[in-house]
């Protein structure tokens, strides 16, 4: 009896392409021995006995060799097919005979799986293209937080939030980024966020997924300011354009009728004092009713500010030429390179003259200087304005319309200068140096035409 120790031992050692020819080995021999005993023990010459005997032998080996053949090397390639599909190379594929066979219906299947592998991670990566292409063009900031609250992903809208880039945040929690307060409460909901720019108006979205079998949050910020700006602005146009109706409906006639009243005071002969302080009363009425109405025609380009018509132009001809008209002072343009965009040259031309002229306004009060530069920042161009003045004593109203602080001032300047801007997709801040006196006005314009 064979003990166990040495039967278990033959198993470990016998391996499947092993045993297969040993039981062919097997199963032959018997036939052979006795084809050999009867050949041998027969009564035939020499030469037949080793012809007979070297055939067999030989046609014997030959089998077992073919069919050693044609049992392992097909679960060689069945074995190849799926180490290459475990480690995701799903290009290879195996000839499979008729799949009628069983062997060949085996490796059939197989080849369909690898080409169903295929065509998933084919419709994976052009998914994952897709939203990629989706995650970097969209206008909405997102986020995704672990369930560790620390940042696993945001696109380009999350950059320009935060105002750092992607290797810099990836990894810091949300109290870090200041978003601590967007991972609870109710949503959606509008809250202020303090972001690169200052505080803004954002709606907060968020969602839960498991990516990578964890648990994550998707933070969704969408910027309300400019939508809030944007009804802002059609209000005040519908406003004025009502205020405009209405005071130059009064205004005529009562110029008019001061006009006629002086003519006739004029015609007459005798004239006392009553008509002398009477002409002068007509006077007023007429210089004040004639001030009112191009008070209210400067109000009105507000809401005739047409669609801004882009033709590519150079920024440093631009700088330099609006710089040339003031007169005031010199403003120094600083060196900077010189870069083409599309954009409405009258348009930006009188942007730039509203910020000058606001720059060097500040700037004659503390004798101080006004010097602007530019650069080329990722497909956009930064203008930055930045004057010696006392600073802004208060920004929260710096864009209203009619809101002014200089004594003879229209209020329209800033908001017709952020309205240029934004038509042109860009946008337009202010805020006070923090290294000294003075303020900076930034503009960015895109290099290339956009809709706003």
């Amino acid at each position: 009896m064979i003990p166990r120790g040495v039967t278990r031992r033959i198993r470990k050692r016998l391996t499947y392409q092993r045993a297969i020819p040993l039981l062919a080995v097997l199963s032959g021999v018997p036939a052979i021995i006795a084809t050999v005993v009867l050949v041998w023990t027969g009564d035939y010459a020499s030469r037949t006995q080793w012809t007979v005997t070297v055939f067999v032998l030989g046609a014997w080996t030959a089998l077992l060799v073919a069919m050693r053949d044609r049992l392992v090397r097909p679960l060689h390639a069945v074995s190849n097919m799926l180490e290459a599909l475990r480690e995701g190379d799903y290009s290879l594929r195996t000839r499979a005979p008729d799949k009628d066979d069983a062997l060949g219906l085996i490796l059939h299947e197989v080849n369909q799986l690898a080409g169903s592998f295929h065509d998933q991670r084919l419709d994976a990566l052009e998914a994952s293209k897709l939203l990629t292409r989706v995650m970097t063009v969209i206008d909405v900031a997102l986020f995704a937080f672990d369930d560790h609250d620390r940042l696993r992903l945001l696109n380009r809208a999350g950059e320009d939030l935060l105002g750092r880039t992607e290797e810099v945040v990836l990894g810091h929690t949300a109290e870090e980024l200041g978003l601590g307060e967007c991972l609870g409460g109710e949503t959606p909901r509008v809250m202020d966020v303090a972001v690169a720019d200052g505080l803004g108006r954002w709606e907060l979205r968020r969602r839960s997924f498991r990516w990578e079998g964890r648990p994550h949050r998707l933070v969704v910020l969408a910027d309300l300011s400019q939508v809030l700006r944007e009804e802002e602005r059609v209000a005040w146009q519908r406003l004025i354009r009502v205020l405009s109706h209405e005071i130059n409906n009064s205004l005529t006639p009562i110029k008019s009728i001061a006009s006629s009243l002086s003519a006739l005071l004029d015609r007459r002969d005798d004239a006392g004092d009553d008509e002398a302080d009477l002409k002068e009363g007509l006077q007023v009425i007429a210089d004040r009713s004639e001030a009112l109405g191009r008070f209210m025609s400067s109000y009105a380009r507000l809401a005739r500010l047409p669609h801004p018509q882009k033709r590519e132009l150079s920024v440093r001809e631009w700088v330099q030429r609006v710089a040339s008209l003031e007169s005031r002072m010199k403003v120094e343009v600083l060196e900077s390179p010189d870069v083409r965009i599309e954009a409405d040259g009258d348009q930006l031309d009188q942007l730039l003259i509203n910020l000058l002229d606001n720059a060097v306004d500040a700037s004659l009060e503390t004798g101080g200087g006004v010097s602007i530069r530019w650069a080329d920042v990722d497909g956009h161009v930064e203008v930055r304005i930045d004057d010696e003045g006392p600073g802004l004593a208060q920004t929260a109203n710096l864009f209203v319309p009619f809101f002014t602080t200089k004594p003879k001032g229209s209020g329209i300047g800033l908001a017709l200068s952020r309205q240029i801007v934004e038509a042109h997709g860009g946008r337009v801040t202010l805020h006070n140096h923090t290294d000294g006196p003075g303020c900076a006005a930034e503009v960015w314009l895109p290099k290339r035409a956009q809709e706003p």
